[in-house]
């Protein structure tokens, strides 16, 4: 009985949540809120010569089938709530990135109707400096991202209701 022959070079075996935040930070589906400049650097990251998509990363129009969200540019108190709105319409667990000095700070704009910081509203998971940065910086920040979600714990158990996901 048992196992009488060894198992080769072809079995893995890993835990369920390394399993899981290898999965989930390899195929993130960030939700594009494109505000100014920021965005053209955003679309250029996803375009051909940078290819997000060889990342697992697809960008997508619906807040519901997004799980990171990337904020590009300068944030107003106009655009705020609806920026609030898409983020509470994301499923658990969601995601923050903000990307370039406007989102990060308010950058040059130190007016009564820019937010200076959308950290102030929303949990900003990564912060990408730059006036604008550049889609490297961008890639960067995902890259970081995904190391952030592969040190989280209890990721699986979190999702089917056995405690609470632990960031790192």
């Amino acid at each position: 009985m048992g196992v009488e022959k060894t198992l080769g070079n072809n079995v893995l075996t890993t835990s369920l949540d390394k399993l899981v935040n290898w999965s989930r930070s390899r195929s993130l589906w960030p939700m594009t809120f494109g505000l100014a400049c920021c965005a053209i650097e955003m679309m250029a990251a996803g375009a051909a010569r940078f290819d997000l998509d060889r990342f697992g990363i697809l960008f997508r129009a619906s807040p519901r089938q997004s799980d990171v969200i990337i904020i590009a540019g300068t944030v107003t108190q106009k655009m705020l709530p609806v920026i609030q709105t898409v983020y509470e319409q994301m499923p658990e667990p969601k995601y923050v990135i903000a990307m370039g000095a406007c989102a990060c700070s308010g950058g040059i704009f130190d007016t009564y109707s820019t937010v200076q910081g959308i950290d102030q509203y929303l949990p900003v998971d990564v912060y990408i400096p730059g006036c604008p940065p550049r889609p490297e910086g961008l890639i960067y920040g995902i890259n970081k991202l995904q190391e952030k979600i592969m040190a989280e714990r209890n990721s699986f158990g979190s999702v089917i209701g056995f405690g609470e996901r632990i960031s790192s």
